[in-house]
């Protein structure tokens, strides 16, 4: 697994066991920049190479496609492809993932050439992000190999660039990092994580940052503080609840977002019990928790001047002799009553308790994140995550976060007309729609009642939460999907609260600018 990215020198490839080359297609064949040398490591490197022998060979127009050259001495050449131009951010992330999982030997270096590439900056991001990315193996926590990035220009790349190129690498080691230990809390097995063990790793993990508070709110507070639909989900169950409430305060910064994720540590439906094929992977149905305290500690560790709070109520869902039954009625934090008509729809009565605690801390946006239903997986699969959003400019800003990102992202509507789905005859709602008929938007619905009128977006990543075999740069079991958008759009969040073009009203307290961005 790697943990670490460096940027180095040619001199450096002495040291290498597998140098990447990148290179891209036309119709002819495979195209290598200029700025890469002639010749590398004593072997001469042509310009181009013939479509139809690549092919033979496994390199193609498909990003991360590669064929590797072997030596007798020195190191590997791996020729790693990033399809028919340089400025696809996302088939860097694919190169790198391609450069670790084919490359030999423990120190692989990646050729850059930066003349290129529009944005060096984004392209080393994406590239070393790719490359850790793809080394996470929950297995082994031992660091035994090195990726490293040269920066290449003719004859040499400006000062400028090779900055770029440097703190692109610096920012990917931190997302990647936190993504994986996210990746790996979220694989840990059930027994050895419960709410109260997952709670105590958040505040570990997040005292490390600067500028960041951490609260563990113990059974006894989240009941002063009357979150019943927390308590009631861990009720069936002989493990505590536990609620993190964690705070990044910067000083000067004035845009605040309170993120909020669902933490399940094990979901076997509680009395409504799932079958047994159906449990199997309910360890990861506290994947929005982890996703929101890795976002929160990334953006500490960047000094992004933006406000941050991160709300995770933790439990277990089990059948034990107090669990709540089908026809009980539960009473949240901001007074409105939930009629329970199906336990295993427990996320949305453990993030209602969440989203009035986000409300109640005044931001200028919420954004939760949850493996909430299978509906999702039904409409978008494994590859793609379902967005809500309460307005058309918080939509935008996530769907442009994504695209960077590469964490697909599909807004979903939500459908006024269903509420009558969720209208129950002896509580403010019931925590079930209408059997088979838009389980996403309902469980969506439910939760924006809670939102207060604030701008506010869902992020249901029930099917792009895990990965049944590996894909590129993500790899098979947990991914932590939607961490790396939150940390897009918050950088978004943060150069838009520097534009001196941002105002913000002081008597209202509404989050807005020349293009109305996120206004409430």
């Amino acid at each position: 697994m790697i943990q670490h990215a460096r940027v180095v020198t040619l001199e450096d490839l002495a040291d290498a066991t597998t140098v990447v080359i990148p290179v891209i297609f036309d119709d002819e064949g495979a195209l290598i920049a200029e700025a890469i040398p002639a010749n590398v490591a004593g072997h001469d490197i042509a310009r181009t190479m013939d479509a139809p022998w690549c092919s033979a060979r496994g390199l193609s127009a498909t990003a991360g496609s590669s064929l590797a050259r072997a030596f007798f001495h020195g190191p590997t050449l791996l020729f790693v492809s990033l399809g028919s131009t340089y400025n696809q951010v996302d088939n860097f992330r694919m190169a790198g993932a391609a450069a670790v999982q084919r490359g030999e030997g423990d120190v692989v270096v990646f050729l850059l050439p930066t003349d290129a590439i529009e944005e060096p900056d984004q392209a080393a991001q994406a590239v070393v992000e790719g490359a850790l990315l793809a080394s996470y193996d929950f297995k082994s926590t031992d660091e035994d190999r090195s990726f490293d990035v040269v920066a290449l220009g003719v004859p040499l790349p400006s000062v400028a660039d090779h900055d770029d190129v440097a703190q692109g690498v610096g920012r990917a080691v931190v997302v990647a990092n936190a993504v994986n230990w996210a990746k790996r809390l979220i694989d840990t097995p059930p027994n050895e994580l419960s709410p109260k063990e997952l709670a105590k790793r958040f505040a570990q993990h997040l005292g490390e940052d600067d500028d960041v508070q951490v609260e563990i709110w113990t059974e006894s507070k989240i009941r002063d503080e009357r979150l019943g639909g927390l308590l009631g989900v861990g009720a069936g169950s002989a493990e505590p609840t536990r609620l993190v409430y964690a705070l990044y305060q910067p000083p000067g910064a004035r845009a605040h977002v309170a993120l909020v994720g669902k933490g399940i540590t094990f979901d076997s439906g509680g009395l409504s019990i799932k079958s047994g094929e159906g449990m199997m992977a309910m360890k990861t149905d506290m994947s929005g928790a982890a996703i929101v305290m890795a976002t929160l500690s990334i953006i500490a560790k960047l000094a992004l001047p933006v406000r941050v709070t991160a709300i995770a109520p933790l439990s277990e869902n089990l059948s034990g002799d107090r669990a709540m039954r089908p026809g009980d009625v539960l009473t949240t934090r901001n007074g409105m009553s939930i009629e329970v008509l199906n336990t295993d729809a427990e996320g949305r009565l453990v993030l209602a308790d969440a989203l009035a605690l986000a409300v109640e801390a005044n931001p200028d946006a919420i954004i939760d994140v949850a493996t909430l239903t299978g509906a999702q997986t039904v409409a978008l699969g494994d590859e793609v995550g379902a967005l809500f959003a309460s307005t058309d400019e918080l939509a935008h800003l996530l769907e442009r976060a994504s695209e960077r990102s590469g964490e697909m992202l599909w807004r979903l509507p939500l459908v006024a007309a269903y509420e009558k789905h969720i209208e129950s005859d002896i509580a403010d709602m019931k925590n079930l729609g209408k059997s088979g008929k838009a389980g996403a938007i309902s469980a969506a619905l439910i939760l924006q009642r809670f939102t207060g009128g604030r701008p506010w977006a869902h992020l249901d990543i029930a099917g792009p939460g895990r990965a049944d075999a590996t894909r590129g740069y993500v790899t098979k079991g947990a991914t932590a999907f939607g961490a790396r958008t939150l940390v897009e759009f918050l950088t978004q969040v943060a150069v838009v609260d520097a534009d001196s073009s941002r105002d913000v009203d002081a008597d209202d307290g509404s989050w807005a600018d020349d293009e109305g961005l996120v206004d409430r």
